[in-house]
């Protein structure tokens, strides 16, 4: 995240209407382009391949399909992206660059072997079991390892600070599948799903060749040592779990709904619940904004209050760490409460748009009634996670740990009894589990704002620590020492 703040900051210096539209577009391409792009390029394919053509079944086959590669890339992906960004970041603050190239492989062999682990056997049953022709089922198969490979390398690109070049990359990969797709449709005759699914997939694989062609590029040298990145997954084992129940958490209450009484399967395989993931799609979007916010303002704010404190830490007087730690901490108050203030507003508005337009383009009643419960919910879910983000600052692996993992649990304990109550409120345990790990986390800041110094200050050893049997706890014998004398 650090390093768009300099440009941000140029951007805003002026103070003008127009400079806080290019700052805030700015912020919105260095965040949520991904994602947008891919959104963007599947509606226009719909629309000029003639998607409504096509019958239910194979209308939801497709989409189910993109839903699976995409829920099941970011979860595979999710137990070493933090670990290996950990380790990136360190030896990158020790110059030792030479050994990114070795976190990148064993990453990659890590991810890749756990992805095949889990869709092999899927896309096995989905043959066998479900009748789904070999073409369909591989096609579908390469696109979910391509996007694993594209989330893979968003890692280093990101730490790099190449956030213009994942939205390029992007941006190529999809106008390329778009391309790809009316080739295809129209030229080859080519069935409108299929052509659809295999230039998706052709544009992640674009996606993926052109990020890790740069991070070769950027790192060129590599050190052969593999096992000091295994050691940081021992060493750092509670953000697996931090990264890991954070993202599961986004969709537990999806796969809990996936078992209710709406639910629906395709192909003795797919199983979904329309109503109930459009309304989560949907409440998503109407808070995507607080990302953009916060990295703004962090960038703008809240991480020179951060880097004054270090250098204060690093060679300032008592009274300066003091000032700069207040300083730092009012200003992580003042982020949160500004997030709080400007996304609910936003909210707010375009919730009450989708209410009144969403009917209109043909949005169900269910999708509708269940919406409201989860815009809260994910309001809510974002504060929290800029509150893990502010967790990581200060190195609080236990309390990322604790708040993931409570979020997670509430809003599966949640979600199952919410399943059974009227459809007003089936997204009461995202709320739950939301409001639960921002809990967890606001107490945690509370307690790293009392106890930083002795967090800064009294960790570590004076001794380096090593293998080996343990010295004796004697070190001197007065009676031996007195023999000795006389």
């Amino acid at each position: 995240m650090a390093g768009i703040g300099e440009k941000l900051n140029h951007i805003f210096e002026k103070n003008t209407l127009s400079t806080f539209v290019v700052g805030f577009g700015y912020s919105a391409v260095s965040t949520v382009t991904p994602m947008c792009v891919v959104i963007l390029n599947v509606v226009l394919m719909q629309y000029f391949l003639k998607f409504s053509e096509l019958g239910f079944v194979e209308r939801e086959l497709f989409s189910c399909t993109m839903l699976y590669i995409f829920i099941f890339a970011l979860l595979t992906a999710a137990p070493f992206n933090s670990v290996l960004s950990k380790y990136v970041s360190d030896v990158i603050f020790e110059e030792r660059y030479e050994d990114i190239r070795a976190c990148y492989n064993v990453g990659l062999l890590m991810n890749i072997t756990l992805s095949c682990l889990v869709g092999i056997p899927f896309c096995l049953w989905e043959h066998f079991v479900g009748k789904v022709d070999v073409f369909y089922v591989f096609t579908g198969y390469c696109g979910y390892i391509a996007l694993v490979l594209v989330f893979y390398s968003m890692i280093y690109l990101s730490i790099a600070k190449a956030y213009e070049k994942i939205a390029l990359f992007f941006s190529a990969g999809m106008v390329t599948a778009f391309l790809f797709s009316l080739f295809l449709r129209y030229v080859l005759h080519w069935g409108i799903r299929e052509s659809m699914l295999f230039a998706l997939m052709t544009g992640f694989f674009l996606t993926a060749v052109l990020e890790m062609a740069t991070v070769k590029r950027y790192f060129v040298k590599n050190s052969n040592r593999y096992k000091s990145v295994l050691r940081y997954f021992r060493k750092y084992w509670k953000l697996v779990i931090a990264n890991f129940f954070y993202i599961l958490g986004l969709y537990v209450h999806n796969f809990v709904f996936w078992t209710g009484k709406e639910r629906m399967v395709l192909v003795k395989t797919f199983v979904c619940n329309q109503p109930y993931d459009m309304a989560t799609c949907l409440a998503m979007f109407t808070n995507i904004s607080a990302t953009v916010i916060f990295i703004a303002r962090v960038e703008m704010h809240f991480h020179d209050k951060y880097k004054n404190y270090s250098e204060a830490v690093i060679g300032g007087k008592g009274s300066d760490i003091d000032l700069a730690k207040k300083e730092m901490f009012r200003q992580l108050a003042n982020e949160l409460m500004s997030l709080v203030r400007i996304q609910f507003i936003i909210t707010t508005i375009l919730y009450l748009l989708c209410m009144v337009f969403l009917p209109r383009f043909g949005f169900s009643r269910l999708t509708i009634r269940i919406y409201p419960c989860l815009v809260v919910g994910y309001f809510i879910l974002f504060l929290m996670y800029s509150a893990i983000i502010f967790l990581y600052y200060y190195d609080d692996l236990t309390g990322a740990a604790l708040t993931s993992l409570s979020f997670c649990l509430v809003t599966f304990a949640g979600s199952m009894i919410a399943k059974n109550l009227p459809e007003l409120w089936y997204g009461v345990g995202v709320v739950a589990g939301a409001f639960t790990g921002w809990t967890v986390a606001y107490l945690r800041l509370r307690y790293m704002e009392r106890n930083l110094d002795i967090h800064i200050f009294c960790k570590g050893s004076i001794l380096k620590p090593g293998m080996g049997t343990q010295p004796p706890g004697q070190v001197y014998d007065r009676r031996a020492n007195a023999n000795e004398e006389a």
